[in-house]
């Protein structure tokens, strides 16, 4: 039986949940809200380890994956946001990022060449940071209190990694299209 497929289920299953987390959050049923977003969270990561552990990367997983992450995001800090838990300056920071990012990469593609899905370390810790804010301000509202002060430091923290994140693939994806463009303008070059 071939489980090549298990990546892209999973994938597609975290896309799944983002309107009952959504409706969760809105019923203030916040338990439940964060069973799915913790299932959102291992499924994210189980995903990932499956494709790369047994190489069954797919173009569709190299899209879909961190649309799906996009999507449970900016979902989820909208909400948040609409509920009072995140400051709206956070949620228009995370989804101006996504957008720049989204849209530089359809450009680049039109433009220069087909755009390879690579995230960087830093873009990696930043998804991280944006998962483990969401995941703490659900645990609070299920019922645990913690400390008002970690939440702002996660909130300062998650606004710091999504605007360094921003500059990083602006500066990588600017530096390559001008090497294209400089290669392109030389003499006797066939991409002219």
């Amino acid at each position: 039986m071939n489980l090549s497929f298990l990546p892209n289920l999973l994938t597609i299953g975290r896309m799944i949940v983002v309107p009952p987390i959504v409706w969760l959050l809105l019923v203030e049923q916040y338990q439940w809200a964060l069973t799915l977003a913790i299932f959102a969270g291992v499924s994210d990561l189980l995903d990932g380890w499956l494709a790369r552990r047994f190489g069954w990367q797919s173009r569709f997983g190299s899209f879909a994956d961190p649309l799906a992450d996009k999507l449970l995001m900016v979902a989820a800090y909208v909400t948040l946001g609409w509920l009072g838990e995140l400051p709206w300056w956070l949620i228009g920071l995370v989804i101006f990022r996504d957008m720049v990012i989204v849209g530089g990469g359809m450009i680049y593609h039109l433009r220069f060449e087909k755009v390879v899905a690579e995230p960087t370390q830093l873009s990696r810790f930043n998804t991280f940071c944006q998962v483990f804010l969401m995941w703490f301000v659900l645990v609070r509202l299920a019922g645990i209190p913690f400390p008002p002060e970690a939440q702002i430091g996660l909130v300062w923290l998650v606004g710091f990694m999504t605007a360094v994140t921003l500059v990083q693939y602006v500066w990588i994806w600017s530096l390559r299209a001008l090497r294209i463009s400089r290669r392109r303008s030389q003499p006797g070059n066939s991409e002219s």
